[in-house]
């Protein structure tokens, strides 16, 4: 069937859609319900269900006779180890590791966090969380104490693990000092920590409290996986809150894996022995679904990569992961392209790499710009496919389905919703948009499978963050249209939608126009305080490497641009060139800090910022051309 054919199905009838993709799992006791909804708005699914996450993903497949197929590889630039793990070389660590863990006291229910860096330890730990049936919680390693130490208040977990250090390009980073802080910073103590040492940097360890990953493990006696309700939580994962105080996701076991096995198949064109490079990172939640759980859950290969796109050495790192291990398919940020597309602008790096395992290239995180889709497009020669989903949501909400029927692909658009998704496009009163029209993206509940039931801890919370709004609808946060097509288009965070003389404009939109010129290798758009027309868009530009041209020239033929483009509506007057963009570590643009800046208002620093040192480069940027306005 096609996709119009498989959405028409699940829309008939979404509970037996589901049902019929249970068979993608193996069950302790197999599902006869889809849908709780005894708690609405609140949904569960396959409520009568017991499972284990961790079965799925490694014990079936030894079982099945595919113990020396390789589970993980795990290929690290800023330290120069390469390594890979055969199914049944994991289930051994796994096992061993949630025996050490079980035999310290941790059982179903318990919490466990986890602040790791991208090594196949951290994969080994979330599922020897999920094996025992312990909730945990992965923090990115390097985030700051006080960061970690709310996590771990909200979380209360039973213990920790965490590795000594993380490797950054030319430096490294110490764990244990930032884990010790955030401990000391915490009321809830954790029982114990576990830490796995690196050849890099040795922690010191606290006696009676902290113990060494290896030696404890070295003994520990394997234990097989503890059954599971379908609806109890496999993890939790903190993303940025409004006020500052992180929000926990949660991500219930049956709906996760049945959810994740039906878009390997069906979007991502994955199944048994494919590669799959996930260019993410665990702490964010593209890791947690297609880095970890979801190549696992179907029998392929999954990379672990620590380093950069660019930088580790160069721009061709992505191309020589492919050539070398025979990626399939490519899952990354549209960033990422950017800062390749920036270095190496003409693609010169891709002639030293055979490239031709390659069939998709799926990007996420940001919004995708035209102009690099195109970009990647003829370099590579493949479907770039963009797609959009959130942390909430645990896999895509619109994509282009490869692996059902590759749809055609409209520039700018993730395409088109997915089974268990109906998209709507809300104006201010809740009432649907005309199409076309730019209005707040709305789901219709319930929520499918894999997505978040509640917030942990907080479901009152919950319901004020996302439901509340439109009632029926989940609120995503996102502005949008839906063209006469069917083709959904994001075009900013609702916050980044700015109001000039009474038009909403998108943020989006305009950022378009100027990644479409030549020499802009990024861009960003806020939208600053005036007087006169309430907001104006203020343009942030990075240029191609090597691009020398003069500023004032430059900023001037963008200017006209978005005039030609948009029109004299958007009044788009002011741009300014800066060197990089501040960015979250998942690849997002902090467009709001920016403007807080342009505004002259406080802000607090972003727990997940990658580098804060942009920050005053951006303010004095922005002071240069006049900003803030002194009244």
């Amino acid at each position: 069937m096609g996709y119009r054919e498989v959405y028409d199905a699940w829309k008939k009838d979404p509970e037996g859609f589901w049902l019929d993709q249970v068979d993608l799992i193996d069950w302790d006791k197999r599902p006869t319900r889809a849908l709780d909804d005894s708690a609405a708005p609140l949904y569960g699914w396959f409520p009568d269900s017991v499972c284990n996450t961790c079965y799925n993903a490694l014990d079936r497949h030894v079982e099945a006779g595919h113990g020396d197929r390789t589970a993980v590889i795990y290929d690290s630039p800023v330290t120069g180890v390469k390594d890979q793990f055969t199914y049944s070389q994991m289930l051994d660590r796994v096992s061993r590791l949630a025996g050490a863990l079980a035999a310290r006291g941790v059982t179903k229910g318990d919490r466990v966090v986890l602040y790791m860096p991208m090594i196949p330890e951290a994969l080994v730990a979330m599922l020897a969380c999920a094996r025992i049936g312990a909730i945990h919680s992965v923090v990115f390693g390097g985030f700051a104490a006080s960061e970690l130490s709310v996590r771990i208040d909200d979380a209360k977990p039973k213990a920790i693990i965490a590795a000594s250090c993380g490797i950054e390009p030319g430096r490294t980073v110490a764990y244990k000092p930032m884990l010790d802080e955030a401990i000391d910073l915490s009321e809830h103590k954790p029982e114990f920590t576990m830490i796995f040492q690196r050849p890099m940097l040795q922690a010191d360890l606290i006696e009676g409290r902290d113990h060494s990953w290896r030696e404890i493990t070295a003994g520990a006696e394997p234990v097989g996986c503890t059954p599971m309700d379908g609806m109890d939580p496999l993890y939790v994962l903190y993303t940025s809150g409004t006020t500052g105080q992180p929000k926990g996701v949660v991500r219930a076991n049956a709906g996760h894996m049945v959810a994740l096995a039906w878009t390997m198949r069906n979007i991502y064109d994955i199944g048994a022995g494919d590669v799959m490079f996930t260019g993410s990172d665990v702490g964010w939640v593209v890791g947690h679904s297609y880095i970890c759980y979801a190549p696992l859950i179907v029998g392929a290969t999954t990379i672990v990569f620590e380093g950069k796109p660019v930088g580790t050495p160069d721009a061709g790192t992505f191309w020589r992961l492919i050539d070398d291990y025979k990626v399939k398919t490519l899952f990354t940020a549209p960033t990422a392209f950017r800062a390749i597309k920036r270095d190496d602008p003409h693609g010169e790096m891709l002639t030293k790499y055979d490239t031709s395992s390659l069939k998709h290239l799926f990007l996420a995180g940001e919004r995708a710009d035209p102009d690099t889709i195109q970009w990647a497009s003829d370099k590579l020669g493949v479907p770039v496919i963009d797609h959009w989903w959130q942390t909430e949501t645990g896999f895509a909400i619109a994509a282009n389905p490869a692996g059902l029927e590759l749809l055609p692909i409209k520039l700018g658009s993730p395409s088109v919703p997915m089974p268990g998704y109906e998209v709507h496009i809300l104006g201010e009163d809740g009432h649907e948009v005309e199409p076309g029209e730019l209005g707040a993206v709305a789901i219709k509940l319930p929520l499918p499978p894999g997505t978040l039931p509640t917030l942990w801890n907080a479901e009152d919370r919950f319901k004020k963050s996302y439901l509340n709004t439109f009632p029926g609808y989940y609120e995503t946060g996102d502005a949008g249209v839906i063209d006469e097509d069917g083709y959904l288009f994001i075009m900013a965070r609702t916050d980044d939608v700015i109001n000039v003389a009474g038009h909403r404009l998108s943020t989006g939109a305009i950022e378009e126009v100027l990644a479409g010129h030549p020499d802009v290798a990024e861009c960003a758009v806020i939208g600053a305080a005036d007087p006169l027309k309430g907001q104006l868009p203020i343009g942030f530009l990075c240029l191609n490497k090597g691009c020398e041209r003069d500023a004032n020239e430059l900023i001037a033929e963008c200017v006209r641009l978005v005039r030609q483009k948009i029109g004299p509506v958007a009044a788009f007057k002011t741009a300014v060139l800066v060197d990089r963009l501040p960015k979250t570590r998942s690849g997002k643009i902090l467009r709001g800090v920016m403007a807080k800046i342009a505004d002259g208002q406080e802000y607090r620093m972003p727990a997940t910022i990658d580098d804060p040192e942009i920050l005053p480069e951006i303010t004095v940027a922005l002071e240069e051309i006049g900003y803030p306005t002194v009244a």
